[in-house]
């Protein structure tokens, strides 16, 4: 088990440093905040390896406000975007 712990780490912080990557590099502001996005999910998707390695459910309220905020972001985002004409 610890072996599969470590691997999903692993995993995780390489897709976190893809998406930065991306949200540094992204030509555009929606890949940016698609990215940012992605980086939120991965947050929380660590946060929820956490709470299944220790056995307790102490980060479930930071993991429902994380979700709440990137889609919030997202959605306003979106809005901005459409808004302004920026979309490609």
């Amino acid at each position: 088990m610890t072996v599969v712990i470590y691997t999903v780490q692993g995993i995780l912080a390489l897709a976190v440093l893809l998406a930065l990557y991306r949200a540094v590099i992204g030509p555009s502001i929606l890949d940016r905040v698609l990215a940012l996005d992605v980086v939120l999910a991965i947050i929380a998707a660590a946060l929820v390896l956490n709470m299944i390695v220790n056995h307790h459910l102490d980060n479930l309220i930071l993991l429902v406000v994380i979700s709440l905020v990137g889609f919030i972001g997202s959605v306003s985002v979106a809005r901005f975007v459409t808004d302004r004409g920026i979309a490609p």
